[in-house]
């Protein structure tokens, strides 16, 4: 064992918290506490203390996203049948109500994502009936609760209250995911366990080095080259079972489980360094990764399996007996589905009229039609010629300035080490980047539902910094408070503009058009 005296450790002094919080957007959070013992340098601020205004922000903001998302959910229909893809989810998901939680038409070709998603779509079905407000009920709840997360998320990326009520904010007030929310398709549940499993990885980032900054103030790290065992990591196990029934609902969910899983190990390697641990590397290898593989490794592949349930129960389970075993079937059933994907190709199926590439996805270049009627079919809009069309279509004021967005976030995660952008930039390029790989592979604007969340907390870190420290002079916090105010306000006046072709209000033909403010808005020919 190495002898203590030769392991640095950093020096512990006793100071006082600084209620003004000096971090960009940090607010005043009450009268100053008594003197605690301050974290080593590297440990970063320590969190919020105004907990209660925190949730009460949250619950607020809850409720708001709650309105906006349930709101005259169940009006647009088919003639009183689902709308675009909702004809696949919806019906598999009635069927699983009336046989016991699997699918009973082994002879529909199109039953190609994991069971989770859909059985959540039959849980509104059970409480509301086979009706438009039945089949949506659940994604609008998944909606409402990733709102709730990115206020916790951005709040604790920021340590602001103010900065996690803007985020919440800009999610509700962006197009894309209102609408997707709206849907009884599978992404709102993709978006949300992704954005619950970056929030459970979060606590565990401040959880860790909350245990490393007293084990420096006991002075046990130098114990050994090694650093400290850091105990169960609760927070971490959460994030492996969200990962694994992200999953559940859809294969992409596998890119964030990868991206995040080597997040958490950097984590815990520069929470080693920022300790003081002589061999952080080492320490890292044989401290972190072993319970790392455990508990985003295995866990998620139990939490995967857990949404098979179903299938694993019943008689009647598409490809059950395949071959033998239960796994063995699961994996034959998984490589038909797979090679259903493989051969969705704009070469052998033709072009989707809707259909789009990743280049076009960070601004939302092309939105997709789920719904449109005119005509002698539609009317209150004050003529005999309305137009009732529901566009999935992220709002402009936060979309289009997304790559100046992810460039300032990309130089301040290299050139300033910010991790707090380069985990946002993680967790958005995991939604992205893969697609890349495939370009022949058809492709929709919807995919990005999971990645909206990351693309508002790039866009309120950046806030943070125009808004200025807390500790600033007033005219800085004036000014950078009346910008971030009116970038603010600019987004959600235009997700009002585009409200009536969010939710398929009847509107006149001029205010349709008006609506459409790109050529790539509109169906091709």
């Amino acid at each position: 064992m190495t002898d203590r005296s030769l392991v640095e450790r950093p020096r512990v002094a006793t100071v006082p918290v600084d209620d003004r919080e000096p971090v960009p957007g940090g607010v005043p959070l009450g009268p100053r506490p008594p003197l605690v013992p301050a974290a080593p340098a590297g440990f970063g601020p320590p969190p919020p203390t105004d907990r209660l205004r925190g949730w009460v922000v949250t619950a607020v903001l809850g409720v708001l996203a709650a309105v906006v998302r349930f709101v005259d959910l169940g009006r647009i229909t088919d003639g009183g049948t689902p709308v675009f893809d909702e004809k696949h989810y919806v019906p598999q998901a009635w069927q699983m109500l009336r046989n016991g939680g699997v699918e009973d038409n082994p002879g529909f070709e199109l039953i190609v994502h994991p069971p989770l998603g859909k059985q959540l779509i039959a849980l509104g079905e059970l409480a509301f009936g086979y009706n438009g407000v039945g089949w949506r009920a659940s994604a609008a709840l998944a909606g409402v609760l990733t709102v709730v997360l990115v206020v916790r998320a951005a709040r604790r990326l920021t340590r602001s209250t103010l900065l996690g009520a803007v985020a919440g904010v800009l999610l509700i007030a962006d197009g894309l995911s209102h609408v997707q929310s709206r849907m009884g398709m599978l992404d709102a549940f993709a978006a949300l366990f992704v954005v619950a499993a970056f929030t459970t990885l979060l606590a565990d980032r401040d959880d860790v080095r909350a245990r490393m900054a007293r084990g420096v103030a006991e002075g046990r790290v130098g114990d050994t080259p090694y650093g400290p065992r850091l105990g169960v990591r609760w927070w971490r196990l959460a994030t492996g079972v969200l990962l694994g029934l992200g999953c559940a609902v859809k294969w992409s969910g596998a890119y964030w489980l990868a991206a995040f899983a080597v997040l958490a190990v950097v984590w815990d390697l520069t929470a080693r360094r920022a300790a003081g641990v002589e061999r952080p590397w080492r320490g890292t290898v044989v401290r972190d990764l072993g319970p790392a593989l455990w508990a985003l490794a295995v866990v998620p592949v139990l939490a995967y399996l857990s949404g098979w349930w179903a299938w694993f129960a019943a008689e009647t389970s598409v490809d059950r007996y395949a071959a033998d075993g239960p796994i063995a079937s699961l994996l034959t059933y998984s490589s038909h589905v797979l090679g259903f994907h493989s051969g969705l190709t704009t070469a052998s199926s033709g072009e989707h009229p809707w259909e789009s590439k990743p280049w076009s996805w960070p601004m939302g270049l092309r939105p997709m039609l789920y719904y449109v009627s005119s005509g002698d079919q539609v009317d209150g809009c004050g003529t005999n010629d309305c137009v009732s069309a529901v566009m999935l279509l992220g709002t402009p004021a936060l979309w289009w300035p997304a790559y100046a967005v992810l460039a300032y976030a990309l130089w301040r995660a290299v050139a300033r080490l910010d991790w707090r952008y380069a985990a946002v930039l993680v967790g958005y390029a995991a939604g992205v980047v893969p697609w890349l790989f495939n370009i022949d592979r058809q492709m929709y604007f919807f995919y990005m539902a999971p990645v909206v969340p990351f693309l508002v907390l790039a866009t309120v870190l950046i806030m943070g910094t125009v808004l200025g420290r807390a500790d600033a002079p007033r005219e800085r916090r004036q000014t950078g408070l009346l910008a971030v105010g009116l970038w603010v306000g600019l987004v959600v006046a235009n997700f009002v503009w585009l409200w009536p072709i969010l939710n398929g209000l009847p509107i006149t033909q001029e205010m349709w058009d008006a609506q459409l403010w790109l050529p790539s808005w509109r169906a091709k020919g």
